[in-house]
């Protein structure tokens, strides 16, 4: 028996080792389709787009020439691309804030005891599933000179501009549009920090005299700090990375007044088929939004109390 013992669980070999295998094999197994789409479209990629951005990359060339870092050095006098940096930059810091306290508001309301509940949940998380072309095409025409926006302007005696085709307000614009596809899906995720953080507290803070504000203000945003992380890491990678709206509303006009660093590199890349410049950019962008991540991390700290 002893010896039996000895055989199962000898000196650095635990008993369920065998087990562990099996349970490790079991998981790689059901893991790996998923690994291998990731490697192939994400991890494959981002590592090429490190190497391509040290190169002269021209599909068109069989050769691709060395560069080192003239790429980024190149970028660093190139006006277009701070002028890009610069929009992304109002675009961010437009955008998020506005989506967080709007999502947040729909969520507040949306979790109340109210008539047909169900149906504003609903129709306000229509438009977060809604194809971003379809939505592009339709606030174009509410945009246009004699679209619905300066209709119903007019109804009040004021003249509307051309929203898009105006270089003061095409950014404007599409950031408003922005805030209004996606609110709605930051919503689900507050109502469901909002529905985790447990009841008690809230009755308690009740029996004790809290104000609805106190209430709010020591129940409720404490313990939605995950979720603000959630939201707000997201809302900041999502707008960083804004693309659609700018190609099919804009292109990037007027006189570059809506051209991001997405659109910048993708002019770059396939309008230009300057890649490893594409690349370079892409590798810039990749940085400002990690550095931009930690540094809210640090701001917003996602432990709940």
């Amino acid at each position: 028996m002893s010896e039996a013992m000895s055989r199962k669980a000898g000196p650095g070999r635990p008993a369920d080792m065998p087990e562990r295998h099996r349970e490790a094999w079991a998981a790689f197994f059901f893991l790996s389709p998923g690994l291998v789409v990731l490697s192939l479209f994400v991890f494959g990629p981002l590592v090429f787009i490190f190497v391509v951005a040290f190169f002269d990359w021209n599909l068109f060339r069989p050769e691709q020439h060395f560069l080192g870092v003239a790429n980024f050095v190149e970028l660093t006098g190139d006006e277009l691309f701070f002028t890009a940096l610069r929009n992304t930059t109002v675009y961010v810091l437009g955008v998020v804030p506005a989506q967080t306290l709007l999502a947040l508001l729909l969520a507040l309301a949306v979790n109340q005891n109210i008539p047909a509940r169900g149906f504003f949940r609903a129709a306000f998380y229509i438009p977060a599933i809604t194809s971003s072309v379809v939505t592009s095409i339709i606030f174009l025409w509410i945009y246009s000179k004699p679209g619905l926006l300066n209709y119903v302007l007019s109804q009040f005696g004021i003249v509307g501009p051309d929203w898009i085709g105006s270089p003061k307000y095409a950014l404007g614009a599409i950031m408003a549009l922005n805030v209004w596809s996606t609110s709605g899906y930051f919503m689900v995720a507050f109502l469901a920090g909002l529905q985790s953080i447990p009841a008690s507290l809230y009755e308690a803070a009740r029996i004790d005299g809290a104000s609805p504000w106190a209430r709010f203000r020591h129940i409720t945003v404490p313990g939605l700090k995950p979720t603000l992380f959630f939201v707000v890491t997201l809302g900041i990678i999502g707008s960083f990375q804004v693309f659609d709206q700018i190609y099919m509303m804009s292109a990037g006009g007027p006189v570059n007044a809506t051209t991001t660093l997405s659109y910048f590199i993708y002019n770059s890349a396939f309008r230009y088929f300057r890649f490893g410049y594409a690349a370079a950019a892409a590798v810039v962008l990749f940085a400002v939004i990690l550095l931009v991540t930690r540094m809210q991390r640090k701001i917003v700290r996602p432990e709940a109390p």
